[in-house]
Order: structure tokens, then C-alpha cells, then sequence
């Protein structure tokens, strides 16, 4: 549990840091401006790509779509989609939509959310949210995580970085798989 709680993290926290650079530094993105004005967006990005190196952390953020609403100081996204390389393995996390909270660097992910890692780890929810301030990762909504080794399924998701702690909790079902003795 202690690596899916880190796994978790670091995949959150990379996908703010990249929503974050895409708002900074808009390298390979277009601007939409067949996009109708109806919208109060102060700026509309179709096909937003970004990748960024941080250390031993690689990232590559997609999004067919990003609206900057600067009053409201979030960003709206799009089929969202974010590729973490780190030295022992890859995460993607992919959402039908989320927003960025700008002041406070908060992300919630929505609509089919869908974390996977090399290892073979993968967790499902319709609802993904990251704290800045407070490091936490939850969800209020049913969560499956998979695994090669077993399945967890519960009604609510809790991750607090700092106290390496995840929680599984509602209705909560574990099945294991009896590995065979070496």
C-alpha cells in the first residue's frame, strides 16, 4: 500500500506541475480561435502538448482542450491525458475532463479517471482530487484498484503524502491472488 500511496502522489503531483507549465509555457500548443466566443474563457487552447524533465522525472501532458479562465483563476481541460517516466517505471492518467485551480495548484480530474503504471497497477474512479496545500489525494467515489497480485474495491479514496497513509474506505472488498512459493 505504501508504494500505491507514492505511485498515486507523484502522478497527481506531476499532472499538476505539467496543467501548471501549460499554463506558463504554452510551447506546442495552438490557439482555438474557430473555438465560438459564447464561452467566458480569456483563452482557449486546442491540442495543448507539453513535456517537461525534472530530475529523475519525465512528463508529457495532452489535453484536447484548454479553456484559462483568469477571474475564476482555474483552467478547464479537456481530454486530459498525462505520461510520468520515472527511473523504475511509467504512470498515464487519463480523464474525460478537469480543472486547475490556479492560486492554490489544486486539480480535480472527472469522467472515467484512469491511472495506470508499468507495474501493472490501476485505478479506477469517476472522481480524482488533489490538494495542494493539505498533499492529499481523494475521491468520494467508488474506487477498483488492480494489481497483478489482487483487486481492492471500496466507496472512497484517501491519500495523505505526508503521513504515507491510503486509505480505502465504504464498503470494502480485497481479493488477493496466493502467489506459489519459490
Amino acid at each position: 500500500m505504501h508504494r500505491l500511496a507514492l505511485g498515486i502522489i507523484v502522478v497527481v503531483v506531476a499532472f499538476t506541475a505539467v496543467v501548471a507549465g501549460v499554463l506558463i509555457r504554452n510551447r506546442h500548443a495552438t490557439l482555438d480561435e474557430s473555438a465560438p466566443r459564447a464561452s467566458s474563457a480569456d483563452l482557449t487552447v486546442r491540442e495543448a502538448s507539453i513535456r517537461e524533465e525534472s530530475g529523475k522525472l519525465r512528463w508529457h501532458l495532452i489535453a484536447k482542450q484548454a479553456m484559462v479562465f483568469e477571474r475564476e483563476g482555474r483552467t478547464s481541460l479537456r481530454e486530459v491525458t498525462v505520461e510520468v517516466q520515472e527511473p523504475e517505471r511509467t504512470w498515464v492518467i487519463q480523464g474525460a475532463e478537469g480543472e486547475l485551480f490556479h492560486g492554490r495548484n489544486d486539480l480535480e480530474l472527472r469522467g472515467n479517471v484512469v491511472l495506470t503504471s508499468s507495474d501493472g497497477l490501476r485505478l479506477d474512479t469517476t472522481v480524482l482530487r488533489w490538494s495542494n496545500t493539505d498533499k492529499r489525494v481523494w475521491t468520494d467515489a467508488p474506487v477498483r484498484i488492480t494489481h497483478p497480485s489482487g483487486v481492492i474495491t471500496g466507496s472512497a479514496l484517501e491519500v495523505r503524502v505526508s503521513e504515507e497513509t491510503t486509505t480505502v474506505s465504504g464498503r470494502v472488498k480485497a481479493t488477493f491472488e496466493r502467489r506459489p512459493a519459490s
